[in-house]
């Protein structure tokens, strides 16, 4: 699909600000720290939970774990596709029973990628608690999920797309909303 940039919503200084908040967030709600974890989604949703990890470290000076989640086998479009989507690493290496784990993700959209991520969690264990990390929300919801904690809620319109682009993927932090050309 041939794609143009609407808007941009946020530069590099912008999101180091919300992910700074996300981390503070986090450590307010979860005072425990030896039983927080953080389970980022594949791909950006891993790069934005190790941004949330260093600033954690940085502010308490605590190494929390971080696991890493693939959920393409729990997909619930997986027969609608004509080529299956690649499957990516999953590496959890502590045990998510009784902890309180936050799932973090760069958007949330329908929840239907959550709604997979919890799936996939919970077949590893029970957690504590499950919270949810958006840095940003779009809504659009076609399940009852809602973020805990979320760096921004942008309201779109379906056809739009939210891009959130970091430097570990992408050369450059921004988030941009792409709309199809032609509208």
């Amino acid at each position: 699909m041939d794609e143009k940039i609407k808007a941009k919503i946020m530069d590099d200084k912008k999101m180091k600000r919300t992910l700074q908040r996300l981390a503070i967030e986090i450590l307010e709600r979860n005072r425990e720290a030896d039983k927080l974890a953080l389970i980022g989604i594949q791909t950006r949703g891993v790069h934005v939970a190790r941004r949330i990890q260093a600033l954690i470290r940085e502010l308490e000076g605590v190494e929390i774990p971080l696991g890493i989640l693939d959920i393409t086998m729990f997909r619930d479009d997986l027969h609608k596709h004509e080529h299956q989507p690649a499957v990516k690493k999953t590496q959890i290496d502590f045990a998510v029973e009784d902890r309180d784990i936050v799932l973090i993700d760069d958007v949330v959209f329908t929840g239907r990628t959550i709604r997979a991520a919890m799936d996939s969690i919970f077949e590893l264990g029970r957690p504590a608690t499950l919270q949810l990390a958006a840095f940003i929300d779009r809504g659009h919801r076609e399940l009852p999920i809602c973020p805990d904690f979320k760096g921004k809620y942008l309201p779109t319109s379906r056809r739009e797309r939210v891009k959130v682009m970091l430097q570990e993927t992408d050369g450059k932090d921004q988030v941009l909303i792409m709309e199809p050309k032609g509208f």
